[in-house]
């Protein structure tokens, strides 16, 4: 089956005053049976905060969930005691497990006058019923063009990753210079986003806020048309197997 792609015009996005949300997969009000996910990943947000803005205190539960910030600085708090300044190159991932509140919120001491612009995916874990865990890692100097970096992992050989709990998804970064390549980690499930810049995958342009999907997919090259980061989702399972 040959990959899917997803143009950045036609995700449908949620709009307010202070928020730009556009979703890869249904979401809130937005909700399309043909579209729900892919493997295991349910919930692939492209959000621009406004300065001083966020969102408030609310809930979670039973999943796995990683934010990467692109630009400008995000702040969690949750009720677990957890706190942290999220900025670009610094991975997060949140276990809300049996239940936890959390809040982000795009601080005017850390961002200035600057938007928040991230992207927050959703993971299902393997197992329920686990306590709600936090953790942030710096991974910035692992980040050099040309290298595809384990960001989050439930796979013990990526032991430079951030924990998840499911074993079989892994979420890479890449990030390219002009002209350069990397290979597509192989997955049966695989979901690549276009951060920043433009590449070409199998002969197939793709641009900022692009996606691909695809099936038994890997070892293809993304090779950049400008510097260019890009997001890869590895999967070996899909939901509910």
């Amino acid at each position: 089956m040959p990959p899917t792609i997803l143009r950045a015009s036609d995700r449908v996005a949620t709009t307010t005053e202070w928020l730009t949300s556009s979703h890869s997969f249904s979401f809130g009000d937005h909700y399309d049976p043909a579209n729900t996910h892919h493997g295991v990943l349910m919930v692939h947000n492209e959000d621009v905060i406004a300065p001083g803005q966020g969102f408030d205190t609310h809930p979670h539960a039973e999943t796995e969930i990683v934010t990467w910030v692109l630009s400008g600085s995000v702040v969690h708090q949750d009720s677990e005691g957890n706190s942290g300044v999220i900025h670009p190159g610094l991975a997060q991932r949140m276990s809300a497990g049996t239940g936890i509140l959390h809040s982000e919120r795009n601080d005017d001491l850390e961002a200035g006058d600057e938007p928040v612009h991230l992207v927050q995916m959703w993971i299902t874990p393997d197992e329920h019923g686990l306590d709600p865990t936090y953790d942030q890692r710096d991974i910035s100097a692992d980040l050099t063009p040309g290298t595809v970096v384990p960001v989050a992992s439930g796979d013990p050989a990526h032991d430079s990753a951030i924990r998840i709990h499911n074993a079989g998804a892994t979420l890479y970064a890449v990030r390219l210079n002009a002209g350069q390549s990397a290979a597509v980690p192989p997955g049966r499930f695989t979901h690549l986003f276009v951060a920043a810049g433009s590449v070409a995958v199998d002969g197939e342009s793709l641009h900022a806020s692009d996606a691909l999907r695809a099936t038994d997919f890997g070892g293809s090259l993304i090779t950049a048309h400008s510097d260019s980061e890009v997001l890869i989702w590895a999967m070996s399972k899909r939901l509910g197997e």
